[in-house]
């Protein structure tokens, strides 16, 4: 589980996020709130990308490095597909894990076959649509098998065709997630919303709950 204790950010004169306590246990944490409120950079603390000017961000009992527990699906996927061809990109992930031949191809076949896009594996990724490219983001993530996935607005590229794809493949996904959305449909079943606004936790508890009175804020 992912522990926030005391977290603050702050930017020059600006405090972004404001004396963050959280305990996350959930296996399906989604993150709402308005642009601005501070969303983007509490996703980020999730493993590294932003640092807490005050407090503490650990996962578990540990002090092990966040990247080591945590996998990072950007919202644009161009932003972390960087080889030509789909097998080359995930096989990038493995390197530095010292892994044989062997488990690395058994990863990637694995993957792939789990999130329907094993004919994908020979593409070209510029070739790709925008919703295969989202796909094969999440897979290059998985591969490296994180205990933990976040997902910064991962539908907003996304057809409604590939956003329903998407949310089958999350409801499937075996590892927990947190998700940073403005698709409330997307996180109307999980666990837990948090509810971020002006860089507090401003509503924490069950879809049916905090999701209304965010609604009921953002329309009147």
């Amino acid at each position: 589980m992912m522990i926030f204790d005391g977290v603050t950010v702050t930017r020059g004169d600006r405090e972004i996020l404001s004396e963050i306590d959280l305990t996350l246990p959930e296996r399906r944490i989604g993150v709402i709130g308005s642009n601005g409120a501070g969303k983007s950079t509490f996703l980020r603390l999730f493993n590294g990308l932003e640092t807490p000017t005050a407090g503490t961000v650990r996962f578990g009992d540990t002090d092990d490095d966040l990247r080591r527990h945590v996998g990072f699906v950007f919202q644009n996927p161009d932003n972390q597909i960087v080889f030509p061809i789909v097998e080359e990109d995930l096989a990038f992930g493995l390197r530095s894990r010292r892994l044989g031949k062997a488990e690395v191809a058994d990863r990637i076949a694995r993957v792939l076959a789990a999130l329907e896009i094993a004919h994908l594996k020979d593409r070209f990724t510029h070739q790709l649509s925008g919703g295969e490219k989202q796909l094969v983001a999440l897979a290059g993530v998985l591969v490296t098998e994180p205990d933990l996935v976040v997902f910064d607005e991962p539908t907003t590229l996304l057809d409604l065709a590939n956003r329903t794809r998407f949310a089958r493949v999350l409801d499937a996904l075996p590892r927990p997630a947190v998700v940073v959305t403005h698709d409330l449909d997307l996180i109307g079943a999980f666990d837990r919303v948090l509810w971020i606004d002006g860089g507090r936790i401003v509503g924490d508890g069950p879809p049916g709950a905090v999701i209304p009175a965010y609604v009921a804020r953002a329309t009147c």
